[in-house]
């Protein structure tokens, strides 16, 4: 059997899906360019490597930044390894657009009962969670952060370790 043109009929199908194809690759190509550009919502997350909680002052916190590609009203959360939340630093705070926003955790577990505004040395504000729970246990952690309005949540690409400050000789129990 063949058609008009002298062609099989069987090849018609093939050369319908083949044409399908070529047009998909072409929206899929559009799509990932699009999606290249897009900004992700939280960007340029900053994280200490590791901290000893229980040292008194700025090295006894963990130091925690990002910015949001949108104004928006965040939570920032700390979660353990198994993705549980451990402590919330702030919750529905807002935040500008493309403005870096400075926290600091002390490592203790629990919702915060407000923060304490620090500057930087540039004048920059830096919120100092008031969490009052016990010590977190020592481990790997993540922050996340949460818009609201955006209906997102994103965790930090990178993880820091919450360390516990070693006893003293004399708090050892040997005499």
């Amino acid at each position: 059997m063949t058609a008009d043109a002298g062609r099989p009929i069987s090849d018609r199908p093939a050369q319908v899906v083949f044409g399908l194809l070529v047009i998909a690759c072409f929206a899929a190509f559009f799509v990932t360019q699009r999606l290249k550009h897009t900004p992700t919502a939280v960007q340029e997350f900053r994280l200490g490597s590791s901290f000893v909680a229980g040292l008194p002052g700025t090295a006894g916190e963990e130091r925690i930044s990002f910015k949001s590609a949108r104004a928006d009203e965040a939570t920032v959360a700390i979660v353990d390894s198994a993705g549980d939340r451990v402590a919330t630093l702030v919750a529905g705070r807002p935040v500008e657009r493309y403005k870096q926003v400075y926290l600091r955790w002390n490592g203790r577990r629990g919702e915060a009962h407000g923060y304490t505004v620090l500057r930087s040395p540039h004048g920059l504000p830096i919120l100092l969670a008031e969490n009052t729970g016990p010590l977190a246990p020592a481990g790997e952690y993540r922050v996340q952060v949460i818009l609201s309005r955006q209906h997102k949540m994103v965790l930090s690409p990178s993880t820091f370790t919450l360390v516990h400050r070693p006893l003293t000789s004399s708090g050892s129990g040997r005499g």
